[in-house]
C-alpha cells in the first residue's frame, strides 16, 4: 500500500462540536478508500503533535480555516512542508471558511473526503514572516473586521470562549469607566512605512487607510495593494507585486488570514513560491 493509501485524519475538536455528522460522514468515505488512522486531539497542543508524529501517513485536516493554518504552520516549523501533501474537509460555519473556499476545497463533505481519495497535489505561494508565521492567502492592515476574536498578545489569538469571555467582560469594564479626558475627534488612520522589494510605497508622512497582500495566485509574487489618504481626501491605491513586503511604524495589528497578530513596530513577509502542498480536485 503506497503512502497516498495511508492517511492520518486528525479531526480539530471545534468540528467535533460543530458538526458532528459531517465529521462521522467524512470519516466513513475516508475510511472505505484508504488505510485511516484517525486522531482525535483534544486542543492545539495535541493536534500538533499528531502531525509531528503521523510518519509517513498523508495528513487530513477536518475542520475550519483555523485548524488549515495550524496544520500548515507546525509542518513550516519543522520544514516538512515540500515533501507533505495536505488535504482538508472543511467543517465548520461558513464564515469560518473562507480560506478554503477561496484555496478551491470542495464545502461538503463527501465531496472533500472524495476529493481527498481521488484529487490531486497542487503547489501553492506562501506568505512568511520574520517570526516564521505563516499566510497562506490574504494579510490586511488594519485587521478587517471578522468573528474571529483579538489577541490578547503579540501574535496570539484567543482560541477559546472562555477567554473571550474574559477579554469581553474587560473591555466591557473599561467602557463603563468615565472618561478623564474631554471627548475629541475618532482614531486618526496609522502613519506606516510600506515596502515592497526595497521601494517605499508610502511614508510615515502619509496616513495609510489599509494595507492588503495576497497570494493567489502569482506565480511567487504578492499582490500589493496600499490605500493613503493625502490631506483629508482618500487617494488612489497603489497597486504592484512584489516578493518582499515590510511595514513599520507605530505599533499595528495586522490579520493573516482568520488570525490577528500584533501589535508589532515592523514585520516583513516574504513569498515563498510553491512552498506547500493541497490536494484539491482534478
Amino acid at each position: 500500500m503506497s503512502a497516498r493509501d495511508q492517511l492520518l485524519v486528525v479531526i480539530d475538536p471545534v468540528a467535533r462540536r460543530t458538526d458532528g455528522e459531517s465529521v462521522r460522514i467524512a470519516r466513513d468515505v475516508l475510511g472505505a478508500g484508504a488505510a485511516v488512522r484517525v486522531c482525535l486531539p483534544d486542543g492545539p497542543e495535541e493536534f500538533v503533535r499528531a502531525l509531528e508524529k503521523r510518519g509517513g501517513r498523508r495528513p487530513v485536516v477536518v475542520g475550519d480555516d483555523r485548524a488549515l493554518l495550524r496544520a500548515v504552520g507546525v509542518l513550516h516549523r519543522e520544514r516538512e512542508l515540500a515533501g507533505c501533501a495536505l488535504a482538508m474537509v472543511p467543517v465548520g460555519g461558513t464564515a469560518a471558511l473562507g480560506l478554503a473556499r477561496s484555496l478551491g476545497v470542495p464545502q461538503g463533505a463527501v465531496a472533500a473526503a472524495r476529493a481527498v481519495l481521488e484529487g490531486t497535489e497542487r503547489r501553492l505561494d506562501l506568505l512568511v514572516d520574520d517570526r516564521d508565521g505563516v499566510v497562506l492567502g490574504d494579510l490586511r492592515i488594519p485587521p478587517a473586521p471578522a468573528a474571529a476574536p483579538a489577541p490578547v498578545g503579540p501574535g496570539v489569538a484567543v482560541e477559546g470562549a472562555g477567554w473571550l469571555r474574559t477579554c469581553q467582560s474587560f473591555v466591557r469594564t473599561l467602557a463603563a469607566r468615565p472618561s478623564r479626558v474631554a471627548a475629541g475627534p475618532g482614531p486618526e488612520s496609522p502613519r506606516l512605512r510600506v515596502e515592497a522589494d526595497g521601494v517605499t510605497l508610502v511614508d510615515l508622512d502619509e496616513a495609510v487607510e489599509g494595507v492588503r497582500v495576497s497570494t493567489a495566485p502569482e506565480g511567487g509574487f504578492a499582490r500589493v495593494e496600499v490605500r493613503a489618504s493625502s490631506v483629508g481626501a482618500e487617494a488612489a491605491p497603489v497597486r504592484v507585486r512584489a516578493r518582499t513586503i515590510t511595514v513599520s511604524g507605530a505599533d499595528f495589528r495586522y490579520r493573516a488570514d482568520a488570525l490577528v497578530g500584533g501589535p508589532v513596530r515592523t514585520r516583513t513577509w516574504t513569498v515563498r513560491p510553491s512552498a506547500w502542498g493541497l490536494t484539491l480536485p482534478r
